[in-house]
């Protein structure tokens, strides 16, 4: 599938910030899903690349504007093309060992409805892949898909408590119940194509690894695993370790935030 995407995030800011810092993971990682066949990356129409890797071996880039600014926009275009392997992103070259991401951290820790989760999914199917796929229906049929019930920092535990959430939570309280089975499994930030029945989107799912087919992706926002339709861009222990864009400001006063994306096949 030829997926071809368009990704504009423009902050503006109430009053001009004297000095902004961001940490950039807007570039993907080659796999065996998807050939990159064109991919910038622009900030205020200049072009900027990936200056190094960090210890996930995501491409990070860092940039820093030392003027005021009143609005900082930052743009993908990208054609990609993907295959639908089912979920199934293999062995890879990684940095770090599956084992690494067995470990939890403040956003991924299982408290006890977490762990019931858990112990229900293993209960309610035999083989281990079977699990893994009760355990990702489990998590969306805990939590409903309501926008702005949540936040970045919002953590597994909180969110399935509140029984809302979006697919960053969704991908969190899968990841501490996966690893509650002893699964090493990590966040993923990428894009999903639009549908008919789907907004084109920037998105998060996860991937888990098992132990015949190495890592698996599962996205329990939607119940399915990932096809030809997502385009894998980072991964993390959690979104921080993935998250497209961090950052830090001088001054600037409230900062609105306007997200543009086109995601299609062509």
């Amino acid at each position: 599938m030829h997926i071809a995407i368009d990704h504009t995030t423009t902050y503006r800011y109430g009053t001009a910030a004297e000095r902004v810092h961001q940490v950039l993971r807007l570039w993907p990682i080659p796999g065996a899903a998807q050939v990159i066949r064109d991919w910038r990356v622009e900030v205020d129409g200049r072009k900027l690349r990936p200056s190094s890797r960090d210890g996930f071996g995501n491409p990070v880039a860092t940039h820093v504007v030392e003027r005021p600014v009143a609005a900082l926009s930052l743009r993908v275009q990208a054609e990609v093309e993907t295959l639908d392997r089912h979920g199934v992103v293999g062995w890879t070259e990684d940095h770090l060992p599956p084992a690494y991401f067995v470990h939890s951290t403040a956003l991924t820790q299982a408290d006890a409805a977490i762990a019931a989760l858990a112990q229900r999914a293993r209960a309610e199917a035999e083989q281990e892949i079977a699990v893994l796929h009760r355990l990702s229906a489990l998590v969306r049929e805990c939590i409903d898909y309501q926008p702005q019930t949540t936040d970045v920092a919002t953590p597994a535990a909180a969110a399935l408590a509140a029984g809302a959430g979006v697919c960053q939570d969704h991908a969190h309280v899968l990841l501490a119940a996966a690893r509650v089975l002893g699964h090493p499994a990590r966040y993923v930030s990428g894009y999903l194509c639009a549908s008919s029945e789907q907004a084109a989107a920037s998105h998060a799912w996860v991937e888990i690894h098992v132990a015949e087919l190495g890592w698996v992706g599962f996205d329990p926002a939607n119940r399915i695993c990932p096809d030809e339709r997502y385009v894998r861009v980072a991964i993390g222990r959690d979104y921080r370790d993935a998250a497209p864009v961090r950052g830090v400001r001088v001054g600037g006063g409230e900062e609105l935030l306007e997200v543009q994306v086109r995601v299609g096949d062509q």
